[in-house]
């Protein structure tokens, strides 16, 4: 069985994730300006007490999901615009969907992992 999307529900789809983050980034960017100095929120020692705070760490979570789905959706929009063809539209949509899943996981390797260090 194979199950797709219709268009209209995937660009609702990249519009919502779209919202998502410039909201989730904008809580992003005015966290790092109301802890302090924006440089030393950029040392080792502070990047690494933000992964282990869990709220912040859940938030660069979604802001990975959200950009991942929103720029990868973007990505394959452009690819389908550029070719059309049954063949090349299945690869780029798998393509697109692999590509998405494995950033997602290797983003979230990297925030566990800096959650898991012992400063």
């Amino acid at each position: 069985m194979s199950y797709r999307l219709r268009e209209s529900t995937i660009v609702k789809i990249h519009y919502a994730t779209a919202l998502g983050a410039v909201a989730l980034v904008a809580i992003h960017i005015l966290f790092r300006f109301t802890t302090g100095s924006f440089a030393a929120s950029l040392s080792y020692e502070n990047v690494i007490a933000n992964y282990q705070l869990i709220s912040y760490a859940i938030l660069l979570e979604l802001i990975l999901i959200l950009i991942s789905v929103h720029g990868f959706n973007g990505l394959r929009g452009i690819l389908l615009e550029y070719k059309s063809g049954k063949i090349y539209e299945k690869f780029v949509n798998y393509g697109s969907l692999t590509a998405m899943i494995a950033l997602i996981v290797y983003g979230s390797r990297t925030i566990i992992l800096a959650n898991m260090t012992v400063i």
